[in-house]
């Protein structure tokens, strides 16, 4: 017999070279995990239709040692295939071509779920050098990065499970990071102390509109003689004229500002002012301008209180360069728009929970002041794993999330490695 040993980095590139020597159709004789990769020993399907000999009026004796002793560690599946060709050997039969086509068919079979059996051997291969590296910490792992969660914060959860079964490790995944999401526990603090708040971000973050939300609750609390707005959006083609717009409906007074000179003088200005809200200029997170914006606010001689609007829309890695260039000097906490655009709150709740933002409110569409909610952190985990009703072209089923997860792996290492 020629069991085929192969030996290779990963189990998906195991699989393709099983495949390209011996077909679709071979039989996996045994695999496990090896210095530098996984070993894989297989055996041609047409080895094991020539095990099937011609049958003889006279029993054979059954050989003392099975055939596939070169493999070491064997499935329950291929003893089972061996232990009915033996004994079908030594059983007289009307026609050897019959029994042939038989035992073939019990092979397919067996191969079948074999196969089965094996993808979900290999997948597991992948997981074994992860913290978490049980049923129960795969899963976990498989449930955040599908709804959007980093690794990163994934490999941080996994090094804390505590032992249980899958169920329990969901459960409790989902209440550390409801525990671990700060949010504004009330606005009572927020509209009631007043002070000047600064709303920052990207071009298309929904700040003027979040702006206009906010200052219509400040005059429901105070009235509009308690409060100012402020832009400094000059660059925007009709950008302060939106807020003048919404300043006009709410009647309150908008100031448009150009530099930190501006800023000082309308502060002061503004000083009798319970609430002071500015709306900033948008630009993208990667212009140097951003770093240039925040020394403006920290330079304007009064504390203002900095809110980042972070898209629910964006990609993770988008929105890490986001807190990443506008955390510069610190922020007080962040504002989730366009959630009701959102098909997951994954990557915005990730970045919020990683960077320790406080969640202050959720915008869910134009409607002022209707549409901003108070951020709630039951809902929102909720929300973020909530089941999607069609599939995703962007899921991946067990084999392939583990083969993805063979970087992290790596990554994993590398990092404790340097830590030392």
């Amino acid at each position: 017999m020629n069991v085929k040993r192969i030996v290779a980095k990963t189990s998906r590139e195991a699989m393709r070279q099983l495949r390209d020597a011996l077909g679709s159709d071979a039989v996996i004789l045994s695999n496990r995990s090896v210095e530098g990769g996984v070993e894989v020993l297989a055996l041609p399907a047409e080895d094991i239709a020539a095990m099937a000999p011609p049958v003889v009026e006279t029993p054979t004796p059954v050989p003392s040692r099975p055939a596939f002793a070169e493999a070491t560690a064997e499935p329950e599946p291929a003893v089972a295939i061996k232990r009915r060709l033996i004994e079908r050997a030594a059983a007289p039969g009307p026609d050897s071509a019959d029994l042939a086509q038989s035992l073939m068919g019990e092979i397919r079979g067996e191969i079948k779920s074999m196969q089965t059996r094996l993808e979900s051997q290999l997948a597991d291969l992948a997981w074994r050098d992860l913290p978490g590296r049980d049923p129960a910490g795969a899963a976990v792992m498989r449930e955040m990065l599908g709804a959007g969660f980093s690794a990163t914060l994934a490999r941080e959860m996994l090094e804390t499970l505590p032992k249980g079964d899958a169920d329990q490790a969901q459960a409790w995944m989902k209440n550390t990071l409801m525990k671990r999401l700060q949010v504004m526990q009330n606005e009572t603090d927020m509209l009631d102390g007043g002070g000047v708040f600064a709303l920052m971000g990207p071009t298309g973050a929904g700040k003027t509109t979040t702006t206009a939300k906010l200052a219509a609750r400040f005059v429901v609390r105070h009235g509009a003689d308690k409060l100012a707005l402020l832009t400094t959006d000059s660059y925007r083609i009709g950008g302060h004229e939106q807020l003048r717009i919404y300043g006009r409906i709410l009647g309150v007074t908008v100031h448009a500002v150009r530099d930190a000179a501006d800023l000082r003088l309308a502060l002061s200005e503004l000083r009798n002012k319970h609430t002071v809200l500015i709306d900033t200029v948008g630009m993208s997170q990667r212009d140097q301008a951003v770093a240039e914006q925040v020394e403006m606010l920290c330079q304007a001689g009064k504390q203002i209180k900095r809110l980042l609007l972070l898209n629910a829309t964006s990609h993770g890695d988008t929105l890490n360069e986001v807190v990443q260039a506008y955390q510069l000097r610190g922020l007080d906490g962040c504002i989730l728009s366009k959630v009701d655009e959102a098909a997951s709150l994954g990557p915005a709740l990730d970045c919020a929970i990683r960077h320790q933002l406080a969640v202050h409110y959720l915008a869910t569409g134009q409607r002022v002041p209707e549409d901003l909610h108070l951020a709630n952190r039951q809902y929102l985990i909720h929300r973020a794993f909530k089941a999607r009703t069609s599939p995703s072209p962007w899921h991946l089923d067990d084999s392939e999330l583990a083969f993805a997860l063979s970087g992290v792996q790596a990554s994993h290492r590398e990092s404790a490695v340097a830590r030392g």
